[in-house]
């Protein structure tokens, strides 16, 4: 009997953002998991930027989001003078702080050719900048097949 030679498959994508805030991403992730013939593994993703950052958080209450963005607001404040990086205006250093103490990858588990999600997780680009910008994703599976 022969072992199933492992799958290996990457994809990447750009997300437009609206500014600062959540935009889901897990829809487009499951999808790109399902093409690939991975039953069981993990794929990681991986975000091209320092000024937003990917969570996996709350997809049932959008409260839990803006309470998130709230926390944040007094956390790391826009313009604040203790910061000397402001190239791109007062949102500029804040944004680099916020991603850093979150994080630009994430790694989920994949069952059944699915995100093995918890009930209430999805996953989320945070947009940490107050203006739009367009974010580049890439996502990478690794695992069996069927």
């Amino acid at each position: 009997m022969s072992a199933a030679v492992p799958i290996v498959a990457q994809h990447a994508w750009s997300v437009r953002t609206r500014g600062r805030g959540f935009t889901e991403i897990g829809g487009a992730l499951g999808r790109f998991v399902a093409t690939t013939g991975v039953s069981m593994g993990v794929v990681n993703l991986w975000c091209h930027h320092t000024s937003c950052s990917l969570i996996a958080g709350e997809n049932a209450d959008p409260a839990v989001r803006a309470d998130l963005e709230r926390y944040f607001a007094r956390l790391v404040r826009d313009g604040d003078p203790l910061f000397e990086h402001d190239a791109e205006g007062p949102d500029d250093m804040p944004a680099h702080v916020r991603s850093v103490l979150t994080a630009t990858s994430l790694t989920v588990p994949v069952r059944d050719a699915q995100l093995a999600l918890g009930t209430w997780q999805g996953i989320f680009l945070w947009e940490h900048r107050t203006n739009a910008h367009e974010r580049r994703l890439t996502a990478t599976v690794f695992g069996n097949p069927a």
